[in-house]
């Protein structure tokens, strides 16, 4: 495990592992058995590391959750699907052009009664990493095609013949920024998914696990709800481009993750976001299973709600609910 931390450490997180690794130099000495009390000085050591680490995660910067967003080590989308879910069944291609495994998606039967609601038939799509060299070059690290947005709408429609509710989740740097990507109509295909998803007859909750850039993310997250894990970030661009636009050099990607308040908790305050689902500390990595737990738990709740509305009271609410961000007065 220390190995692995290692490997995929942060740097703020540095000076926790070195004391982390410190006290099981301590530890392996006493079980060692050479006669020394070393007990008081473990304790000790043992206090300094929980203070430490409490301090570290219950501080963090608006940059810093940004790392733990993109750490490698984070579960993805297809790591969420079957943990909250039975029988997933992907779906693949768009029928225009092609399939693109940057976004995953098809029916699954939501554990709802696991969490507190009741067990469902769901259409539940996301944005899918790779885990490896090879896996992420396959499915460009997250960032879709045209066709990938095409897919996830084809999906969604298909949700809304049967009536059946869509679940989504966000983790991508963006919308993959190729020319072939424009060519075949990058920015159409996400407006027109925007649009289609303002009106999709069903609920939908939007969940951001990891990374949510610009229209890469928007392109499936317009929805009824949209739930944030405690260390994801949602904004319209990543700190490194502004920091490139706004100086000119990357530089100033913390002052610029400060500026753009992308954090769960400052969209919480501007309206945007509903929920925020806690994270065990230091980030879902350190536990993948409690994270799943608490976000199955999440969609649970906020699907029984959408399911009491009838659908023009659902569509009306979802319609108020992005005419309230960003208020605004006609002269």
């Amino acid at each position: 495990m220390a190995a692995k931390q290692d490997v995929h450490l942060l740097e703020f997180e540095r000076p926790l592992f070195e004391l982390e690794k410190k006290l099981e130099e301590m530890r392996a000495i006493r079980n060692e058995d050479t006669g020394k009390d070393l007990e008081k000085t473990i304790k000790a050591l043992e206090d300094r590391v929980e203070e430490l680490r409490t301090s570290i995660y219950q501080n963090l910067t608006r940059w810093q959750r940004v790392q733990i967003a993109r750490h490698p080590d984070r579960p993805y989308s297809l790591d969420h699907i079957e943990a909250i879910t039975n029988g997933f069944v992907e779906l693949h291609g768009d029928r225009l052009f092609g399939d693109d495994p940057a976004i995953v998606g098809g029916f699954a039967t939501f554990k709802g009664s696991r969490y507190g609601g009741r067990d469902q038939s769901v259409m539940i799509l996301g944005h899918q990493k790779g885990r490896d060299t090879k896996s992420r070059k396959y499915r460009r690290f997250g960032m879709p095609n045209p066709e990938g947005y095409r897919k996830a709408m084809r999906l969604m429609d298909m949700a809304a013949r049967f009536g059946k509710p869509v679940v989504t989740l966000l983790d991508t740097p963006g919308a993959f920024p190729g020319q072939e990507a424009e060519e075949r109509g990058q920015a159409e295909a996400i407006a027109r998914n925007l649009l289609e998803m303002a009106r999709l007859p069903v609920p939908i909750v939007v969940v951001v696990i990891g990374e949510g850039a610009s229209g890469g993310a928007l392109g499936i997250g317009v929805g009824d709800r949209l739930l944030m894990l405690e260390n994801s970030w949602y904004s319209v661009i990543s700190p490194e481009n502004c920091s490139a636009i706004l100086w000119r050099s990357w530089d100033y990607k913390e002052e610029a993750a400060r500026a753009l308040k992308l954090t769960a908790p400052d969209l919480v305050k501007q309206g945007i976001v509903d929920e925020v689902i806690a994270e065990p500390r230091g980030g879902s990595h350190h536990n993948p299973k409690a994270t799943s737990e608490a976000m199955g738990r999440a969609i649970a709740k906020h699907l029984a709600e959408l399911e009491a509305l009838d659908t023009n009271a659902l569509l009306d609410a979802r319609l108020a609910k992005y005419d309230a961000m960003g208020p605004f007065e006609t002269v």
